[in-house]
Parts: C-alpha cells; structure tokens; sequence
C-alpha cells in the first residue's frame, strides 16, 4: 500500500508456528476413532486478536461466484482444501455477513454455527492431524465493506454498474470465508459470473471466459500462494489489455473506461518498472503482473493485490506505481507473518520509491532520507512496534521502515545491502517472515552485530539526535 493510506507490527514466530505448523503427511481421513478438539477461533495476532483461525492450514480457495450490480447480491460457493494441524472435532472460518446455506466437509454434510463474523463447521467425523480435507461452503447476501480504525473502507466496495473487492487487512472476509490471516497462504481459483458486457477481474490469469443466457463467466486462475487480504475482485465496464514484457511475462490491465485515456502512458511503463525491479530484487516471483485503474471515488487507496495492483485514478502516479510493484516481492511474496511485521512490506516499497527516483529523476537516496528524518510525524512509534490496529497504515510504518533499511545500508555497504535484500527475497518466496527474522538474516549475512542500529532505528522510541 501506498504512504497515502496509514500503518502497520509482528507476532513472535514461535506463536504462529505452534497455531499454523503442518501436519505430517501420509494421513489421510479422520473417522469414528479420532477424539478431536476445535481449532482455535483467532491466532491472537498482536494487533487483530481474533483474525484467522487454529487447526488447519488451507492450500486451495476455488471460488465460484455470481454478482448482480443491479441489485447488490453476491452468490458464492466456496471450496477450501486444507490439511488438518491437530486432530480436529471442528473449526472455524472467517466469513462476515452474509447467509450461510449449508456446508459439507469431504462430501457429508457439516453443521455450522454463526457468531459474529466466525462461522463453525463441525464436520460429521473428527479429521485426523495431517489429513487432507475438503469443505464446501454455499452462502450469499449483500456483501458490505468494512470501515477499519483509521477509518478507511475495505472489503467488498459496491459501486455503480460493479463492485471492487479489496481486502487489507481484513476485508477478504466480506466476500468469501477462510483462514484470512496472512500466515496461511493458498492458491486461488476465482470464477466470477455477471451480466454480459461487464468484465470481471481478479489475480492471476484468465484460463477461460465464456457467455451464454445473457451472462459472462470469467474464470482466473493464482498459481502461487497468495494471502487472503491480496486477493482482488473487480467488475464493471473496464478497457481489458494484454500484453507481454519484453522477457515474456503477462501484463493484464484493466482501466475503467473514464480513466483510460489519462492512465495509458503510465500503464505502458509497466514493463520498465517490472525490469528494474527485477534487476533490483531479484526473479519477479508470480507468473503475471499488470494493474487495475478505477476512479477515484471508488477507493480511496492505492493496494497491491497479488499481481494485480488496484489504484484510484488520483493515485496512479510514478512513484506509487513502483512502490506495489516492489510489493510483489515485499509483502506478497515474501508476507509478514503477523500484522506486526507490516514495516517489512511498506518499510521495502518505499525504499523502492527513494531507489527509483535517485535513477528516473536523480534524486539521492540520502536526500529522501533526510527528508524522512526531518519530518516529526515519523517518529510517532517505532516501525516495529505499531501501538495498535489504527496504526498499521501510519506513516512511521512507511517512512521510519525506509530508514532502517538506509541505516543497514550505511552499516553494510551498497554491495552487501543489494546482496542482502535479493537474498531475502529468495529466501522467503511465497512464505512468510517476523522482523526477527530479517535481523537474524541480515547479521548473519553482513557479518556484523547490528543491535545498536535495532535498538535505535528499528525499535527505539526517541528520533536519534543526528541522522
């Protein structure tokens, strides 16, 4: 997310892995023998306690999906394959709103029960740790978006003749159910039906569209895992483009037709950026990229979904272009294991955004920093150490994460810095990190004990007296 919108901090490591580790495999059901307990309903991240859920870690979303703009409703199956991480008498998903109609867990019917934005399914046998199981959930309704603590919109964003579905950090849940914490990743099928002559847009890759009876059906396709708040829905009467980068990677477009004419010069940089990155950071780690441009009324952020960055029109500029680009790599591929790890995402894209100006418009690196230094707004908390969920877009997140990574710049020297962040990258690909374990990584690396940078950049509470 762009420096516009406010902040994010980091779960203890060992807190997540005792909720999400997987079960080992060559299991395969569960039965009448299995005496199991419920998973737990929340993975008590530090900053949204009751987000995503104990017990199993899900490897596969197949949505199917219809959407009527004309009268709001969302209908939806949802088919999630998970495999067990204890032996499960039930457990839970995150879904709000919206009315469930049944579910089934390996083809038998499942009880469930709503309380607030927890739904429970108690499948009719216990699962066994490390079984793999499959649970369809029907359900439908109005989805409605969610007003966060800073008060921005996300979720499920009707909007005339469409919808935009953007999820950080919550909103994924208004749409369809899951494990909606980032810690447990998956790979997506989305198909999405609606009246003939809309376009419906989501992450990934078209594998097929068809029409018949009036109506369209887009089917897309994520290869590589994805983090429930990166998934993306976007459905109206959008310019559909694709085309490829010179090394031969998707570029898939989608501008809504009133901002297409101001949006194309910046969409048809799209491959210059993609090749700096690359050079920058490292393999670009999904299989396409590309971006989807509404107007700005529509939302009132910037977000990088998953291959598939969303802009309000006001907001696709040069530098925020880069910026979700190099979230691919920081924050999409490489995620935060907990929302208190969030200064690893925007703390990297906008030292992408001090990277790309020094080369595009010759502005130094250090002179964006010492701008950074000089504002006060910046050293309202630590980057590591957001006080609350209201925090998480604020821009010590953003400008204070920037910084540090200038400071171990400093500490280590341009040759092992670019070394160090093309490493970790390649390390975390499609996984998830703590900010223990970028310091762990980048001493291990530089060779140098870096506590006193920690201590002052990263965690420290006062603004240094010099920077």
């Amino acid at each position: 997310m762009h420096s516009c919108r406010p902040a994010r901090t980091a779960v203890p490591a060992a807190a997540v892995a005792l909720l999400l580790v997987t079960g080992s495999a060559g299991c395969t059901g569960g039965g009448a023998g299995v005496q199991g307990t419920p998973g737990a309903a929340g993975l008590r991240d530090p900053l949204f306690p009751k987000l995503g859920n104990g017990g199993y870690d899900v490897r596969h979303y197949g949505l199917t999906l219809g959407y009527d703009p004309a009268t709001g409703r969302l209908k939806g199956t949802a088919e999630i394959t998970a495999r067990a991480t204890q032996d499960l008498s039930a457990f839970h998903l995150d879904l709000r709103g919206m009315t469930v109609h049944g579910a089934t867990v390996d083809g038998a019917a499942a009880a469930t029960n709503r309380a607030g934005d927890e739904l429970t399914v108690r499948p009719r046998d216990d699962i066994e740790k490390g079984a793999k199981f499959r649970t369809v959930i029907r359900y439908s309704g109005t989805p409605r978006p969610v007003t966060n603590p800073d008060e921005s919109q996300e979720g499920w964003l009707a909007s005339e003749g469409g919808a935009l579905a953007v999820g950080e950090p919550t909103g994924s849940s208004t749409w369809f159910p899951g494990n909606h914490h980032p810690s447990d990743k998956a790979t997506y099928d989305i198909e999405v039906t609606v009246p003939a002559g809309l376009k419906a847009v989501s992450n990934g890759e078209l594998t097929s569209e068809r029409t018949r009876g009036g109506k369209t059906t887009f089917v897309w396709r994520s290869k590589q895992p994805m983090a429930g708040y990166l998934a993306t829905l976007a459905v109206g009467d959008f310019r559909v483009a694709s085309s490829r980068t010179p090394a031969g990677l998707p570029v898939i477009t989608a501008v809504d037709p009133s901002v297409a004419e101001d949006s194309a010069e910046l969409l048809g940089r799209i491959p210059e950026i993609m090749k700096w990155g690359t050079e920058k950071f490292g393999p670009y780690p999904f299989s396409s990229t590309g971006a989807i441009v509404v107007p700005t009324d529509e939302v009132a952020y910037a977000l990088e979904t998953q291959s598939r960055p969303v802009f309000p029109q006001e907001q696709f500029d040069e530098p925020t272009l880069v910026h979700e680009i190099a979230h691919q790599w920081f924050g999409n591929s490489v995620s935060p294991a907990s929302w208190q790890d969030i200064w690893l995402n925007e703390g990297f894209a906008t030292y992408a955004e001090w990277l790309w100006a020094e080369e595009a418009d010759g502005t130094p690196v250090e002179e964006s920093y010492e701008e950074a230094f000089a504002d006060d707004g910046n050293w309202a908390f630590p980057p590591a150490g957001p006080p609350g969920a209201e925090d998480i877009f604020a821009r010590p997140v953003y400008m204070r994460g920037a910084m540090v990574l200038h400071k171990v710049r400093e500490a280590v020297g341009d040759e092992r810095f670019f070394s160090v962040v093309k490493g970790w990258a390649a390390k975390h690909r499609h996984g998830n990190a703590t900010t223990d374990d970028f310091t762990a990584y980048v001493e291990k690396e530089s060779g140098k004990d870096l506590t006193e940078l920690w201590d002052v950049w990263l965690y420290g509470e006062e603004k240094p007296a010099r920077p």
